[in-house]
C-alpha cells in the first residue's frame, strides 16, 4: 500500500515499498563509512546520524526528489586511515562548507570543474579507494576467520543478484554479534551540544584534504548530479544550488556533531535503482538514522567486530574504485587516473590533487 502527500516543492511524496527499499540503495557505502569512521575516530556516532537523519528528510521536501545524502568520501576515508584527526575532518568540513556555499551563489561551480579536469578528479576517487583498501586489510588481519566468512556472504549473495543488498547484510550480521556481546542497548537522546566530540582544528592536512575533497564534490556532487536529476527524474536542478545546498548542510551538522555531508550521483542513482520515485525515499530513509541514532551506543559500536569493519571496507573500495574508472576513456585519462590515484596513496590526495589539476591544466593549454 502507498501513501502520498504534497511536498512543499509542490511535488508528491509517496510512502510504499519501493520508496523504502529505494531509502536502502543509498544506505549501501553510507552506513559502513559511518561505522568505521566511528571505530577509529573520536566521532560521535549518534550525531552523526541524527545530521544525516535530519538532512535526508530537509533536503528530500525540499526538491520533492529522492536526492541523495552522503558523506564527503575523500574527507571520510583520510579520516578513517589516519590522516586527518576528527577535530581536523571538522575543519575541513567547515571551510569546505563555506567554499561550497560561496561558489555556489556565484555560479562558479561549472568553470571550477572545466579548470580541474575530470581525470583528475577521478584520480582522487581512485586514491580514496585504495587507502580505503589498505586500511581494510589491515582491520581484517586481526581476525581473517571472520573476514572470511564475510567475504563468502559478500559472494554468495553477489552470485544470486543481491551485490547492493550484501554490504547491509554483513553490517547487520556484525551488529548483532555486537548486540550479543553487549546485550540490547537502551535508547538514549543524543545531548545537544556544540562540538560534541572536540573543537575544529585547522592545519595543512585538514587544507589538503579539503581541496582534494571540492574536486570530488564539484564534479560528481553537483555536476554529474544535476545531470542525473534531469535524465532520471526530469527535474532542472541546478549544480550551483546543489553546491548551495551542500555548503549549508556543512555548516550547520557539523557545529552540532555531524560531519561533511554532500550529494551524489551515486547515491542518486542507487535509490533510482531500488525504486525510489519521490522524496518519501528521504524522510524514510531519515526517520531510520534518527532512529538508529538511539540506540548507537559506545559499547555497541566497541564490541562491532573490527574484521567485518575490514570487509565492509573491501566492498566501500571495490566500488569507489568501479566508479572512478567506469567513465574513463582514452590512455592519457587513464593515465591521470592511475597517476593521481597512487600519488595519493604513496605521499599524500591533497598533493597529488594539486600536482595532477597543475598538470592537466599545462597539458590543455598546450593543445
Amino acid at each position: 500500500m502507498a501513501y502520498s502527500f504534497r511536498s512543499g516543492a509542490d511535488s508528491v511524496l509517496e510512502f510504499s515499498t519501493s520508496e523504502l527499499t529505494g531509502a536502502l540503495g543509498d544506505s549501501v557505502t553510507v552506513l559502513p563509512l559511518l561505522v568505521a569512521l566511528a571505530a577509529t575516530t573520536s566521532v560521535s556516532l549518534p550525531h552523526v546520524l541524527v545530521g544525516f537523519g535530519v538532512f535526508q528528510i530537509v533536503w528530500g521536501l525540499h526538491y520533492g526528489m529522492p536526492l541523495s545524502v552522503e558523506p564527503m568520501k575523500a574527507l571520510i576515508g583520510l579520516a578513517i586511515v589516519g590522516a586527518l584527526s576528527y577535530s581536523e575532518l571538522a575543519a575541513a568540513g567547515l571551510v569546505a562548507g563555506g567554499a561550497l556555499l560561496l561558489v555556489g551563489r556565484l555560479g562558479l561551480v561549472g568553470r571550477l570543474q572545466r579548470v580541474v579536469g575530470e581525470p583528475v578528479i577521478r584520480g582522487v576517487q581512485f586514491a580514496v579507494a585504495l587507502l580505503l583498501l589498505e586500511a581494510a586489510v589491515d582491520l581484517s588481519a586481526g581476525n581473517l576467520p571472520v573476514a572470511i566468512g564475510g567475504i563468502a556472504v559478500v559472494g554468495l549473495l553477489s552470485l544470486v543478484g543481491y551485490r547492493q543488498a550484501s554490504v547491509l547484510v554483513v553490517l547487520g550480521l556484525g551488529a548483532l554479534a555486537a548486540v550479543a556481546a553487549t546485550g540490547l542497548p537502551t535508547p538514549r537522546v543524543p545531548a545537544l551540544a556544540v562540538f560534541p566530540a572536540g573543537a575544529p582544528t585547522l592545519s595543512t592536512a585538514a587544507l589538503e584534504g579539503t581541496v582534494a575533497q571540492l574536486g570530488m564534490t564539484v564534479g560528481n556532487a553537483a555536476i554529474a548530479t544535476a545531470l542525473l536529476c534531469g535524465d532520471l527524474y526530469d527535474r532542472d536542478v541546478s549544480p550551483d544550488a546543489l553546491s548551495t545546498s551542500m555548503g549549508v548542510t556543512c555548516l550547520a551538522a557539523i557545529p552540532l556533531g555531524g560531519v561533511p555531508m554532500c550529494h551524489g550521483s551515486g547515491g542518486l542513482a542507487g535509490k533510482y535503482a531500488f525504486g525510489a520515485r519521490t522524496g518519501g525515499a528521504n524522510v524514510l530513509l531519515g526517520i531510520g538514522y534518527l532512529a538508529l541514532a538511539l540506540v548507537a551506543t559506545g559499547a555497541l559500536l566497541a564490541a562491532f567486530p573490527l574484521a567485518v569493519l575490514g570487509v565492509l571496507l573491501v566492498v566501500v573500495s571495490l566500488e569507489l574504485a568501479r566508479a572512478a574508472f567506469e567513465p574513463v576513456s582514452g590512455r592519457r585519462s587513464l593515465a591521470f587516473v592511475l597517476g593521481v590515484g597512487v600519488a595519493g596513496l604513496a605521499v599524500n590526495v591533497g598533493v597529488a590533487f594539486v600536482l595532477g589539476g597543475v598538470l592537466f591544466w599545462a597539458l590543455s593549454e598546450a593543445e
